[in-house]
């Protein structure tokens, strides 16, 4: 189906004031296009990029693209209709990004239960895009602030974590990690320091309080150091309860994590409003705001853009990087 009249009079209606897409010193040069869908158009998605697009704080030199319809959808009343709009944004999203139509995804938030409940197959869209590009050497990485993590293991029960901890996964993500920090960096500064938290409380105590340090994290972080030696230093397993705070402070630039909620809730405690959500390991670049739909503030102007707006100018800083 031809969705771009319907495209277009989004555009029209929701971006009155987005920013320019010419890009500078020319007019015979194509700008790079971010896609941005809108998530579940019930919730907060469309009125945190509106705010983002109007914001002036994005790079001029891209083109903006909104990718979804808000038609029949009533802020803060998710529907069946609402969640289907917005897996149909993710898919033209994918399409897009594969075709090399768009540099980047900039996503917008869904409601995972509602999604799943109209045919969304997938824990989350960070699986949704790694399936959709073919991958399986992919994973989460959040940053803002002063602070990055990336999960080895990320939706899944907490009471299966331990299980699926081996070593190969966790140098695994550990490498993604290190590309990640590694490209943001450039060629500046030394060897990048990461740290590699425990699993247990006090990261095993010597094993009274847990063997995963001993047995799984600590042999992977022996490989992670000896495969970046020279241009990633790891460093681990570290307990959990120090380890954030020292990263704040600045001792380490990436965290790589055992499990979803060790890393986000440091995350969101230090940066909420301007957190990134990034899937490592995709051909084109993946960013979203790292908050939910907020039904129940959706229209009423409370919304804040700060994640959007970071997520955004991540996706182009990611774009410029790679060309």
């Amino acid at each position: 189906m031809d969705r771009r009249p319907a495209r277009q009079g989004l555009r029209e209606n929701l971006l009155s004031a987005e920013p320019s897409s010419s890009p500078t010193g020319g007019g015979s040069v194509v700008p790079p296009v971010i896609g941005i869908t809108l998530g579940d158009p019930a919730g907060v998605g469309p009125e945190v990029v509106r705010a983002a697009l109007a914001s002036g704080r994005l790079d001029p030199r891209f083109e903006y693209r909104v990718i979804g319809s808000m038609e029949g959808a009533v802020p803060g009343q998710p529907t069946p209709d609402t969640a289907r709009a917005a897996v149909e944004a993710l898919e033209e999203a994918a399409l897009l990004a594969k075709t090399g139509e768009i540099a980047a995804v900039v996503t917008g938030p869904i409601h995972k239960a509602n999604s799943q409940a109209v045919g969304f197959a997938f824990p989350g869209q960070t699986e949704f895009f790694a399936a959709r590009a073919g991958v399986d050497n992919f994973a989460m990485l959040l940053t803002g602030g002063a602070l990055t993590v990336a999960l080895v293991t990320a939706h899944v029960p907490l009471r299966e974590v331990p299980g699926l901890l081996t070593a190969a996964e966790i140098e695994r993500v550990g490498s993604l990690l290190a590309d990640f920090l590694l490209t943001r960096r450039g060629a500046q500064g030394g060897a990048v320091p990461v740290a590699i938290a425990g699993l247990n409380p006090h990261a095993g105590e010597s094993g009274a309080l847990g063997r995963e340090e001993i047995e799984v994290i600590e042999p992977a972080a022996v490989q992670l150091a000896r495969k970046w030696q020279g241009r990633v230093n790891f460093e681990g397993p570290i307990s959990p309860d120090t380890l954030f705070f020292r990263a704040v402070a600045g001792e380490f630039d990436g965290v790589l994590c055992m499990y979803h909620d060790q890393g986000l809730i440091p995350l969101k405690l230090h940066a909420f409003d301007e957190g990134v959500n990034v899937t490592l390991g995709l051909p084109f670049v993946r960013t979203s705001p790292d908050h939910g739909t907020a039904y129940s503030i959706a229209g009423r102007g409370l919304a804040r853009p700060g994640s959007m707006i970071a997520a955004i100018r991540l996706a182009t800083e990611l774009v410029e990087k790679s060309r």
